[in-house]
């Protein structure tokens, strides 16, 4: 009796031990694998959060993210370190392939890490903050914002006994180091050549997660390779700011055509659906309302200029208030983070050309002589069927006519008219 109930007490008293907070379950043997190669937004910060949670799911040995941006977003960066930070799960940021970067909020993501390797040949660095309508700022507010930076990347290099000395002058002097340099300073834990490499090498190392300390058994694990899902894809791709840019364009010039021409559906459809996919990049973007509101003014003129005659005025006005807009719209300097000229100008001259042609072709109409109805008939030549002398019969374009002449023109002549006078026409003689 007492022997079952000493069983039944470490029975218990293992279970007690072993289902204790604290302590992390064993890690499922799988290494979940995602890649992010392109500015840090909050839809690329809502994949690795995806990608994070569901490697805590699953239990998986470490998540591997494959990093090469410019940077991007402050408020995305910070959502993504928050969760590095808070992962039960290790999370390795590789700084690849060869010609990589891991540049400003990369960087510091970089510097989260629970392991931060690079490939040869990649960089780290330039993590100055680059505020939204940062031109607006007072000095002693941009050096409020840089020191709260600095002292933000401090803390992850000293959490994860980085150099810290070298992570806050990647803020305040713009730094970039190559992958030798920054292993040799500290900045990072290894340089490795392939995924394989890296697994390998990280394989029984120790780090601090938040539930406690764990060992990496990557070595053996099976690596799990997640792409982006299609919504994913679709979102980054529109965030690219040359291609909202393009998509705004584009919709600005199916209205155009759509009011221009009611009825034609295609236009209207497509100009319609580009602005919408424009409008959802521009919640992701640094985007400057006042840049914004110009080229929505812009639009605004060119459709009131098919409405109203203005004589141009309102389609110059347009074409100003665009390129002040496209100028403005986006405020970061950031590489990924604005349209590049490259796209601006071409888009701006191409608008500004359509709506002068435009005009051109409408006042050449409006000048034209009339070729239709009784205004249209002045200057036409016919044929006199009597003699006139005032009065008598002309045929003009096919048709008889009533008419009198100021001078007598015999039956046969040619005649011209000079002039319409309800249902009779003043003609002259035409000397051949």
């Amino acid at each position: 009796m007492m022997r079952h109930l000493e069983k039944i007490i470490l029975g218990l008293f293992l279970v007690f031990l072993f289902a204790s907070p604290g302590r992390t379950a064993e890690p499922s043997g799988v290494v979940r694998v995602i890649t992010v190669a392109a500015a840090i937004t909050p839809i690329s910060a809502e994949f690795i959060l995806d990608n994070l949670a569901a490697a805590e799911k699953e239990n998986a040995a470490c998540l591997v993210i494959e990093l090469d941006t410019p940077g991007g977003l402050d408020e995305a960066m910070r959502d993504i370190v928050k969760a590095i930070l808070g992962s039960k799960v290790p999370v390795v940021v590789y700084v690849y392939p060869s010609g990589a970067r891991s540049a400003s909020a990369g960087a510091v993501i970089t510097l989260a890490a629970h392991v931060a390797a690079m490939a040869p040949g990649t960089n780290i660095g330039a993590a100055h903050p680059v505020a939204i309508g940062e031109k607006g700022m007072d000095e002693a507010m941009m050096k409020k914002v840089e020191n709260d930076a600095a002292a933000y990347v401090r803390g992850l290099a000293a959490k994860r006994g980085r150099n810290q000395d070298w992570a806050e002058n990647a803020v305040r002097k713009s730094i970039s180091t190559q992958s030798e340099e920054a292993l040799k300073q500290k900045v990072i834990d290894l340089i490795s050549p392939s995924l394989t490499d890296l697994l390998t090498r990280i394989d029984g190392r120790k780090v601090e997660v938040s539930t406690g300390e764990v060992v990496l058994k990557t070595k053996e694990a099976r690596v799990e390779r997640v792409q982006m899902g299609m919504r994913h894809r679709i979102l980054t791709t529109i965030v690219n700011p040359n291609l909202a840019y393009i998509l705004m364009i584009i919709g600005m010039w199916g209205i155009f055509f759509e009011l221009s021409n009611p009825g034609s559906i295609v236009p209207g459809v497509i100009g319609g659906i580009s602005l919408l996919l424009a409008f959802v990049a521009f919640q992701t973007l640094p985007i400057n309302y006042a840049g914004l509101l110009l080229i929505v003014l812009a639009l605004v003129l060119f459709i009131a200029e098919v409405k109203i005659t203005s004589y141009g005025l309102l389609t110059v006005g347009g074409i100003i208030s665009m390129i002040l807009g496209s100028i403005m719209l986006f405020e970061s300097p950031a590489e990924g983070l604005h349209a590049s000229w490259k796209v601006i100008i071409p888009s701006v001259l191409a608008t500004a050309a359509f709506f002068v042609a435009a005009l051109t072709l409408a006042l050449r109409a409006q000048l034209r002589k009339p070729t239709t109805g009784q205004e249209g008939m002045i200057g036409m030549e016919g044929t006199a069927s009597s003699r006139l002398d005032p009065k008598g019969k002309v045929f003009v374009n096919g048709e008889l006519w009533d008419a009198e002449s100021s001078e007598p023109v015999e039956d046969g002549r040619p005649v011209r008219v000079e002039e319409v006078k309800g249902m009779v026409l003043r003609v002259s003689k035409v000397s051949r």
